[in-house]
């Protein structure tokens, strides 16, 4: 028989275990319904696409789809923050050391949750996890989908209530967009958070400032985020540090960094 687990003790698990490298500021953690209509919608044409698996898809008995945000810690923030066009030692750190600690603890949340009787996955982790990039570079991808996955964790933040996508597609959250997110899926069953919000871009406030700091600028008022461009930078600076495909421009020097604008 599985035994009860608060959201107090879910917050102080997963707080202890992300925070332990000194990447990280205490997580923000929201509950989302795996029935959600919401879900579905990421199915359509000009969403995610075909490709896209539902939480019930992972997991058929799902009830409950656990979002957590990683908060970057300060110094990674702001000394990304001082050259306009490469990332700083910090910030390369934190993305691939931080980027793989906060992936593990959605690993290790489902085993122990697991382990306190309820079936849990993480999908982003699962060995039937898949992402495309360009449209036709995969011939077991249908035709149409380009830079996309079956399962994503900005739009799962955004139906568990964590907050709204920016200019540059990624979440802005209470504690602003510097950060990662991982997700659990399971038959734990959780009092689900409300959506402050109901459209995609509500925390936006379409100030254009991320497009401004983007070194290939592949960010545009117009239409948002270009995938390809951002897709060769992040290649360039791989090539140029040795470590770590990131850039990370456009969550420093914004009013959406690290809480929601004009809030």
């Amino acid at each position: 028989m599985a035994r009860p687990i608060t959201r107090e003790e879910l917050q102080a698990f997963v707080t202890r275990h992300l925070t332990a490298g000194g990447y990280y500021e205490e997580p923000l953690i929201r509950i989302g319904r795996a029935d959600d209509p919401l879900w579905e919608e990421f199915k359509r044409p000009g969403a995610i696409g075909g490709i896209y698996r539902t939480p019930l898809e992972w997991l058929p008995e799902a009830k409950t789809v656990i979002s957590v945000f990683g908060p970057w810690a300060d110094e990674v923030v702001t000394t990304n923050a001082v050259d306009p066009v490469y990332p700083s030692g910090a910030w390369i750190d934190a993305y691939h050391n931080g980027g793989a600690l906060i992936k593990q603890v959605s690993v290790t949340l489902a085993e122990w949750l697991n382990e306190a009787g309820y079936a849990a996955m993480a999908p982003a982790m699962s060995k039937e996890f898949r992402y495309v990039y360009e449209d036709g570079s995969q011939p077991d991808i249908p035709a149409g989908i380009s830079y996309a996955s079956n399962w994503s964790e900005r739009h799962a933040a955004f139906v568990c209530g964590q907050g709204t996508f920016g200019l540059s597609r990624g979440i802005i959250t209470e504690r602003g967009m510097a950060g990662r997110f991982c997700s659990v899926v399971t038959d734990l069953e959780l009092e689900p958070d409300a959506r402050p919000y109901s459209g995609l871009y509500d925390y936006c406030i379409r100030c254009g400032k991320c497009a401004e700091n983007c070194p290939p600028k592949a960010i545009r008022m117009e239409n948002g985020k270009d995938h390809p461009p951002c897709d060769a930078w992040l290649t360039e600076m791989k090539a140029r540090n040795g470590i770590a495909g990131c850039c990370g421009k456009c969550q420093v020097n914004v009013p959406c960094s690290r809480g929601i604008p004009n809030r």
